[in-house]
């Protein structure tokens, strides 16, 4: 099932002073990028948020699924944690700054 673009922008709004968001369409679902590096995906208007440790620790009870069949798993955020900005910026922040920057691509 496609994720709607309107969640990726709102999710991408909730968290934009985080850095530099930005989101991507993929194979019907969307990758939320900060800073250059991928940290969360929508699929199935969900949103998945990789994992760090420091990402586990902020969020404690942490509920974790693959957003697609065969991924690894990654942070299931639920739905009515979405609204809370601060919070959810704040999570971003930490996934951005223990995530590598990506691998350049060869020419």
């Amino acid at each position: 099932m496609a994720s709607r673009a309107e969640i990726a922008d709102y999710i991408s709004a909730q968290i934009s002073a985080a850095g530099a968001i930005r989101s991507r369409k993929m194979f019907g679902e969307y990758s939320i990028y900060c800073n250059d590096k991928i940290v969360a995906l929508v699929a199935d208007d969900q949103l998945f948020v990789k994992p760090t440790a420091g990402g586990r620790a902020y969020l404690q009870n942490v509920q974790e699924a693959p957003p697609y069949p065969g991924a690894k798993l990654c942070f299931l955020i639920p739905e009515d944690l979405w609204d809370d900005a601060p919070w959810l910026t704040e999570l971003i922040r930490i996934t951005e700054t223990e995530l590598p920057l990506p691998k350049k691509k060869k020419a």
